[in-house]
């Protein structure tokens, strides 16, 4: 059974889970080795993020009724052919037609990883689901590949680009996405359901939405996170306009500032949990604020590419405590009848920051874009003191609902 969930499971979310960070991150560094324009870097960020806030709902629908695996492997077949052609597109375009092939790989790549990255989690749910009192520990290995891979796939798809150009970054996702698809076993697939109307799906939005508007601490807490988002959604977007632009660093740097700032995750959130024992939630979430907001206004300053890779990778670390205590708090404070759909609005509300950070890149010039991550450092520092100061405030009439 081991040998058979590694097989079927954790290889499959290993090499999905590569191709998208490699994607994710890979993508608008093309763009600006393309056409070496900050502005469609960030409208090829938005174009990458924009799909999949728009598909998520439409991705849940088609895991309920082909079933996770169905979904998973068409997406990552989808995948693997859309990088697949882009190859040689991207070869024999001139500069005139290059820039748009980009954005259409950005817009496709973004719509085909949300489609796999429901189907995942759909998958770990169920095999969470079969392994009964060992659920906990399937769920803990399939977070500590997302990790891994968020690890490995900035630095590994940045030094492809920069070795092997387009074609070597885009053939390794392309790869990595055939795989997924090849290892994706049948047995996962539960039976079809039979096709309901929509009033379900909009039934479930409307009751998240309600239940959220009851619950102002969590209501607030999501808004505070929220804009700290669009501060980490701009540095990721502006991230390869600084190193290689402003520093004068190649574009294989960028990526070691994503992998250091992994690893700077992974190990803080391994402190959150010996932390959270001993301080409680409220006040280790309250540090993880301050070292969270007090990088955000230093990397606006900094001039150095190891400063700035120092920087940053402490801004990541205080956001994955941050995340730690939000997930912590949310399943407090929602009604266990109702998390799912409370859940799916929580997760639209904190990703639309990403769209917006790509909008700001394509609009302001690289000379501001210092002063607009310090605005947003400044929106972040008011988000979190707001949501840290009523955010935190379970209320004592859910607390049947706690787990």
């Amino acid at each position: 059974m081991t040998y058979g969930r590694v097989r079927g499971v954790y290889l499959p979310r290993l090499t999905d889970a590569l191709a998208s960070s490699m994607a994710v991150y890979g993508i608008p560094l093309l763009v600006l080795g393309t056409t070496n324009s900050s502005s469609l870097t960030g409208i090829a960020f938005l174009m990458a993020w924009a799909p999949r806030l728009c598909t998520f709902a439409l991705a849940g629908l088609a895991v309920d009724r082909f079933g996770p695996a169905r979904v998973f492997r068409l997406s990552a077949t989808a995948r693997a052919l859309v990088v697949t052609l882009a190859v040689p597109a991207l070869a024999a375009a001139d500069a005139g037609t290059a820039p748009g092939l980009v954005m259409l790989l950005a817009a496709c790549a973004g719509c085909l990883t949300q489609f796999s990255y429901v189907a995942a989690e759909s998958v770990g749910a169920v095999v969470g689901r079969d392994a009964g009192d060992g659920a906990h520990r399937v769920q803990s290995v399939l977070l500590g590949i997302d990790q891994a891979a968020a690890l490995a796939g900035p630095a590994a798809g940045s030094v492809l680009l920069q070795w092997g150009g387009s074609g070597g970054m885009l053939t390794a996702i392309g790869g990595l996405s055939v795989m997924s698809a090849v290892v994706t076993p049948r047995m996962h697939q539960p039976a079809a359901p039979v096709p309901e109307a929509t009033g379900p799906a909009v039934r479930g939005w409307r009751t998240g939405w309600s239940t959220l508007r009851a619950l102002p601490a969590l209501a607030w807490l999501v808004a505070g996170l929220a804009l700290s988002n669009l501060a980490l959604a701009l540095l990721e977007a502006a991230t390869p306009v600084i190193v290689v632009q402003q520093l004068g660093r190649p574009s294989a740097s960028v990526g070691v500032v994503w992998s250091c700032a992994a690893a700077a995750s992974l190990l803080a959130v391994a402190a959150s949990r010996v932390a959270i024992d001993r301080w409680g939630l409220p006040g280790v979430g309250r540090c993880a604020a301050l070292v969270t907001v007090a990088p955000c206004f230093l990397i606006a300053h900094t001039g150095s590419y190891l400063a700035y890779l120092g920087l940053v990778a402490v801004f990541m670390a205080g956001d994955s405590v941050l995340t730690v205590v939000l997930r912590t708090l949310r399943s407090h404070l929602i009604p266990a009848e109702v998390f799912g759909s409370t859940l799916s609005v929580t997760v639209l509300i904190l990703l639309m920051p990403y769209p917006v950070a790509g909008l700001l890149m394509a609009i302001i010039s690289p000379a501001a874009l210092h002063t607009t991550i310090t605005v947003c450092a400044v929106l972040q520092c008011l988000g979190l003191v707001c949501a840290f100061t009523r955010g935190t405030r379970p209320r004592p009439r859910h607390a049947r609902h706690r787990k």
